[in-house]
């Protein structure tokens, strides 16, 4: 542009500055959208990486398992216990095709928490799951059981099997 002005001094310099301002402008904008497309393919790309192997599960049948749970939980309180358990053998079930070591889900759990550490938001759940379990004059609310099972789908999204 500066070479125009030497070799044509009587060119309008402002029609010259506006049409490469439109010039860098265009170029500023594609190189950010580009910069936000790649961005997002490279998330996308990590999150397939980051996906466990299950062996013996496969994500659809987890996906179908899991709309169970959550049709049994709104059939009152005893669906609302039962969908707890199965939350809770459902995301066990996971732990173990993904070969995590240990006897009991809880062993599985402190496992999965150092690799996964948003995980561990389920241990209430399954403290909740236990006294059930355990303790059959333990009563619980409805809502109680939907902030469980909210923790529980929140961990099988982690582990990016649901």
């Amino acid at each position: 542009m500066i070479f125009q002005f030497i070799i044509q001094p009587g060119i309008d310099q402002t029609a010259v500055a506006s049409s490469s301002n439109f010039v860098l402008v265009f170029w500023l904008v594609l190189a950010i959208v580009i910069m936000i497309v790649a961005a997002i393919g490279i998330k996308k790309l990590m999150s397939l990486l980051h996906q466990p192997e299950l062996h013996g599960l496969d994500r659809k049948k987890i996906g179908a398992m899991w709309i169970d749970i959550e049709k049994t939980s709104d059939q009152g309180v005893m669906g609302a216990k039962l969908a707890l358990i199965e939350a809770d053998k459902l995301l066990d079930n996971v732990f173990k095709s993904m070969f995590l070591p240990g006897e009991t889900f809880a062993e599985r759990l402190k496992v999965a928490t150092y690799k996964y550490p948003k995980v561990r938001q389920v241990w209430s759940g399954h403290r909740l799951r236990n006294q059930l379990v355990h303790d059959s004059s333990f009563e619980v609310s409805p809502r109680q059981v939907k902030i469980a099972l909210r923790e529980y789908e929140a961990a099988l999204k982690t582990l990016n099997v649901l």
